[in-house]
């Protein structure tokens, strides 16, 4: 409280009892008793009412103990399992939940972690891969501002995500990691890594590279082979020793029939090896008759044209090359589509040669566009020419029908520019995203695609998408989803198939590690997406012949179904509504491959660097005991005592009111029973 509001208190003082002294005391004509209580009440009431105009504030500290999190992080992959550490895990996590001076010491939480995070429910050891680096980013800003030092119960072994060990240097708590599984070590040959394309084209070689690593003391002969079905396609013996403990083998095979093809390389095992399992890798390879290949037409430079080009090479299908408008005419035969940028006066020649090869288009607009002469170029897209720009971000179109669109947070993107003013099209258009401003839902397409004389078009009236991709990234840790927009809007052009009310989208194949994800979109007769219909799959594996049937679960704007629990194999599905008689065939395949079976051991090395640049320290699980001792003992991890301090003005505290109408009261009654009023 400052000295100006004390002597603001002083004087309101002072004036409360001036007042009191002259109304009873000064003004009466005989003092008694009663008139010095009447005084006393005028008084309080006339200071407490001079005390909430000067409303002075109060401080208000709270104390308060704050003991440190303990987290706990449990492994639930299947390596757990194979490396015969699930029941001691088990019997881990259950002194930890039970330990009654852990529990008082701190708070516990408790979580697993495989591919994702979760909160601990139950151990089932299931998980198909193992992505230590989500701790680190999750419990960074979590727990930024607490003590919490964290368990990691884990064998080491990682395969998805960034190195844990990298992203542990930006978690400043201390780590403790239990470790799963021993040092022994065995002798094991392998395929460490095998590195194929998912793709090849027909009549060409596809390259394959396959890094094969042995453990072990003695030289050892074996054989690496690829086979596709009951024959033999490539054959290579290879020698192993201490020196030479691994291989790189490099060869090519022949993409000769269209359709996915699928291999399997083994190394022939040797005497006395423990797990043969990691030994033999499953690949497939889709063989596909063409490469899409598409012209990025553009007369300026900008980052969108290098943000399209990355999204459309992303899939091994798709090529893309950026060329001036004068260069389109003597290479147009080598594109299958064209994306025209911000079209000028100088696209009169590419206009033509689009017209006359009746080429597929995905035109984008923007500031530097030349609308007028666009106007005149090509009779669909008309813009009123203010020469005035705007900032719009995107809202997507839930109804739109042409192909599945999964909604990437659009609307919170940065906003693309370009001409304010009406535009509009003389063809029927389908619009994928719509416009708005401040929040504000303008009823004019942002993105759209049309069709017109058995040709496909889509439009982007908006420049600084390579913003949206760089906000992916931010967003997801990936330009997948991104990646994956754009490559549906190429594939869309490069399609000629017919508008269906029921589209299906999934791979051809996928790796066993791979969750298996197939989407759908259901629409109405007037092509409105019905978010009510009935939707299921019945998946049949071609070689034992047994069907299943799943349904599919509504996700915003399509349907979905996640099949990861099917076993490798090839399958044939049908997605049907019951509701009505329309579905859709397709198949795909597994291929039989569980990365989390590749391991013979814990990650003892990584693993304890992990815990000594954290200040921490590792522990093997048989010597639990030492661990809980020192979480017990470590003067790192004490409780706090905290406070919080609170302002608290005058006229929040209820009491002075009830005083102001108490002393009111009583002065009024004493009056009234002495005669006074």
């Amino acid at each position: 409280m400052n000295t100006e509001t004390i002597l603001y208190i002083i004087s309101a003082g002072i004036i409360a009892l001036l007042l009191a002294l002259f109304q009873y005391i000064y003004k009466s004509k005989k003092q008694t008793k009663v008139t010095v209580l009447l005084a006393c009440l005028r008084f309080v009431t006339l200071f407490s009412v001079l005390l909430l105009l000067v409303n002075p504030k109060f401080d208000k500290t709270t104390y308060f103990n704050e003991k440190p999190n303990l987290v706990v992080a449990v492994d639930n992959s299947k390596s757990i399992k194979y490396l015969d550490q699930d029941k001691k895990t088990r019997d881990l996590v259950a002194l930890l939940k039970n330990d009654k001076a852990l529990n008082e010491r701190f708070n516990l939480e408790f979580f697993t972690f495989g591919k994702d995070l979760n909160a601990l429910d139950s151990l089932s050891f299931n998980e198909k891969q193992t992505n230590p680096t989500l701790l680190f980013e999750r419990f960074t800003q979590v727990y930024s501002n607490a003590v919490a030092p964290l368990v990691v119960i884990t064998d080491g072994n990682q395969t998805y995500g960034n190195d844990y060990e990298f992203a542990a240097r930006n978690y400043k708590q201390v780590i403790f990691p239990v470790i799963l599984g021993d040092t022994t070590s065995y002798t094991d040959l392998k395929i460490e890594q095998l590195n194929v394309n998912k793709y090849a084209y027909l009549k060409n070689k596809f390259p394959i590279e396959i890094i094969a690593v042995y453990n072990g003391q003695d030289e050892v002969n074996t054989q690496l082979t690829i086979s596709s079905g009951s024959s033999i396609v490539f054959s290579q013996n290879l020698t192993f020793s201490k020196e030479q403990s691994s291989r790189l083998v490099t060869l090519s095979l022949p993409a000769n029939t269209p359709g996915v093809h699928s291999y399997k390389a083994e190394l022939k095992s040797i005497p006395n090896e423990k797990n043969t399992v990691n030994n033999i890798n499953n690949f497939a390879v889709e063989v596909i008759d063409r490469k899409t290949h598409v012209a990025i037409i553009s007369d300026i430079l900008h980052p969108d044209l290098g943000a399209l080009k990355k999204s459309i090479e992303s899939s091994d299908q798709r090529q893309a090359s950026i060329i001036k408008p004068s260069e389109f005419k003597s290479s147009s035969n080598d594109f299958q589509q064209a994306i025209l940028y911000q079209p000028n006066q100088s696209f009169s020649v590419v206009y033509d040669e689009i017209e006359a090869l009746n080429i597929n288009t995905f035109t984008i607009l923007g500031t530097k566009t030349n609308w007028t002469e666009l106007n005149k170029l090509q009779p669909y897209i008309q813009q009123k020419v203010t020469n005035q720009y705007e900032d719009f971000q995107a809202e997507l179109n839930s109804n739109y029908n042409v192909f599945i669109v999964d909604d990437l947070n659009f609307s919170d993107f940065p906003p693309l520019q370009t001409e304010f003013g009406v535009t509009s099209f003389s063809v029927p258009t389908e619009v994928v995203l719509y416009k708005t401003i401040n929040g504000i839902h303008l009823k004019e397409p942002l993105l759209l695609t049309y069709e017109v004389n058995q040709k496909r078009a889509a439009v982007l009236n908006g420049e600084g998408i390579w913003r949206w991709r760089s906000q992916s990234y931010l967003d997801e840790k990936s330009f997948h989803t991104f990646d994956d927009f754009i490559g549906k809007i190429i594939q869309y052009l490069d399609s000629k198939q017919k508008r269906s009310r029921l589209n299906v989208s999934y791979e051809s194949f996928y790796n066993g590690n791979d969750n298996i994800i197939v989407t759908a979109q259901f629409f109405n007769k007037t092509y409105e997406f019905d978010n009510t219909a009935n939707l299921e799959i019945t998946v049949k594996n071609t070689k034992n012949e047994q069907s299943q049937t799943f349904p599919f679960i509504l996700k915003q704007n399509y349907y979905q179904i996640d099949l990861s629990g099917l076993v490798a194999g090839d399958y044939a599905f049908t997605v049907k509504s019951q509701n009505e008689s329309i579905s859709q065939s397709g198949e795909f395949k597994i291929l039989d491959y569980n990365v989390e079976q590749q391991f013979l051991n814990a990650n003892v090395s990584k693993l304890e660097n992990l815990a000594a640049n954290s200040q921490g320290t590792s522990y093997f699980i048989t010597d639990s005991s030492a661990l809980f001792e020192q979480l017990l003992t470590d003067e790192r991890f004490v409780t706090v005592q905290k406070s919080t301090k609170n302002v608290v003005p005058l006229i929040d505290w209820k009491f002075l009111l009830a005083l102001i109408a108490l002393s009111l009261s009583a002065e009024w009654f004493i009056r009234k029973y002495n005669g006074l009023i």
